[in-house]
C-alpha cells in the first residue's frame, strides 16, 4: 500500500538518491522523427534527410531532442509512486534540462527516475523528479531532465 496524498511527512520520505530501475524500452524510429518533424515543423536534415546525416557528425539521423524528452510521460508511468487518494497530477515544468547524447533513428531508449524534492503548495504538492533517458547500452543519458508535477488530491 502507498503513501497518503495527505500524508507530507510519508509523501517527503519518497525522496531517494537511489534511480528506480529501467522502463521498458521504446524504439525510436524514422517514422517516429519524421512524424514529429511534420508536428513540430522541424525538419532539420540532422532528423530527416538520411542520405544527408549519413555523411554529417553522427554517422546517421538523430531524434530531436524534444522527441525523446516527450517520452518521459511515458516512461513516468512505469515509475509513478502508488499515493493514495491522488486525483490527479499536472505538468508544472521543469526546473533543468539537459541534452547530454544523441539518440541514433533506430535506437531504443529507456529511463530511469528518482524523486529529489517534495514541497507543499496552496494548491496541491509539488514533486520534483529527476529523469534519465540513456539509449539502451550506453552509460551517458541523451536527457537528464528534472520535472514539476503538481500533484491534487
Amino acid at each position: 500500500m502507498g503513501v497518503s496524498i495527505k500524508d507530507i511527512d510519508g509523501l517527503k520520505g519518497l525522496i531517494t538518491d537511489e534511480w528506480s530501475d529501467w522502463t521498458a524500452p521504446v524504439e525510436v524510429t524514422q517514422e517516429m522523427i519524421n512524424t514529429f518533424a511534420d508536428v513540430t515543423k522541424d525538419h532539420q536534415w540532422i532528423h530527416v534527410d538520411i542520405e544527408k546525416a549519413n555523411a554529417g557528425p553522427f554517422g546517421g539521423p538523430i531524434a530531436h531532442g524534444f522527441l525523446t524528452l516527450s517520452l518521459v510521460s511515458h516512461f513516468s508511468e512505469q515509475h509513478f509512486p502508488d499515493i493514495e487518494g491522488l486525483a490527479g497530477v499536472l505538468n508544472y515544468g521543469a526546473d533543468r534540462l539537459r541534452f547530454l547524447n544523441p539518440v541514433p533513428a533506430g535506437a531504443s531508449v529507456h529511463a530511469k527516475s528518482r524523486i529529489i524534492d517534495i514541497t507543499e503548495k496552496a494548491t496541491g504538492i509539488l514533486m520534483k523528479t529527476e529523469v534519465a533517458v540513456h539509449v539502451v547500452g550506453d552509460d551517458k543519458p541523451a536527457v537528464l531532465y528534472e520535472s514539476l508535477g503538481l500533484m491534487l488530491g
